[in-house]
């Protein structure tokens, strides 16, 4: 798979011919124009795990053409902004549910803010997880009554997740977290198994760089943290 940092938590990731968009919300490096342009590939699907304006951009309606399915998480059904989009390519998921196709098959988990995490199964069997807004939100400025609120709706959701499989997670490494940014990630590594964690939502911090307690935890799984939008990993 060949996967690129568009900014923020977006992503595009080929696999053989299937090119799928994930949080699209701003190009800087013109990626997926370019991929859109070459027409090289058999399918495209744009995921969007919610309404946030850092993960849904409206100009991935311009990729409508040769869009084969707009996957959008359900709460965005709800916004204005939706409605420039043509709604007989749009599928609409809820948390814990399930949609496939011929090719792609996409399991939703809940989020700790708004709207979904998902599992994707490509046809060659690989399989990428997409955490969205899903995280340990560890604000050390907050009241203790939100910070254990947080824990506990965190730990929660990652139960559901226990012995899930993916070649790749993309997860928040949120910087304004500061000392609690890897509080997350930490618990998730241990919880599934990976072959590769990238770091996400990021925009404006430098590289992460793995504390030693991660790679203890994770048992120094291999790690992309991308900071320039552009940048490639083949996993």
């Amino acid at each position: 798979m060949e996967l690129t940092y568009l900014l923020n938590s977006g992503f595009m990731i080929r696999d053989e011919k299937i090119l799928l968009v994930i949080d699209d919300y701003d190009d800087p490096s013109g990626a997926v124009d370019a991929a859109y342009d070459r027409d090289d590939y058999d399918r495209l699907y744009v995921l969007v795990t919610h309404a946030h304006f850092d993960h849904f951009g409206t100009h991935i309606r311009a990729y409508a053409p040769k869009v084969t399915r707009y996957l959008f998480s359900s709460d965005i059904k709800h916004t204005k902004r939706v409605k420039i989009f043509p709604s007989n390519k749009i599928t609409y998921i809820k948390r814990y549910s399930n949609w496939q196709d011929d090719l792609l098959k996409v399991t939703t988990f809940d989020s700790t803010d708004v709207g979904i995490s998902f599992l994707v199964e490509f046809p060659s069997g690989k399989k990428i997880f997409h955490a969205g807004d899903f995280n340990w939100w560890h604000w050390t400025d907050d009241t203790r009554e939100n910070l254990e609120l947080a824990e506990k709706i965190f730990k929660r959701q990652l139960k559901k997740m226990d012995g899930l499989d993916a070649d790749v997670a993309f997860f928040p490494v949120d910087g304004r977290l500061g000392v609690s940014q890897e509080m997350g990630a930490i618990e998730f590594v241990q919880r599934v198994n990976l072959k590769h964690f990238v770091a996400m939502h990021r925009v404006d911090y430098p590289l992460w760089e793995p504390s030693p307690l991660f790679v203890k935890m994770s048992k120094e799984l291999p790690t992309w943290a991308p900071v320039t939008p552009g940048e490639k990993l083949i996993v």
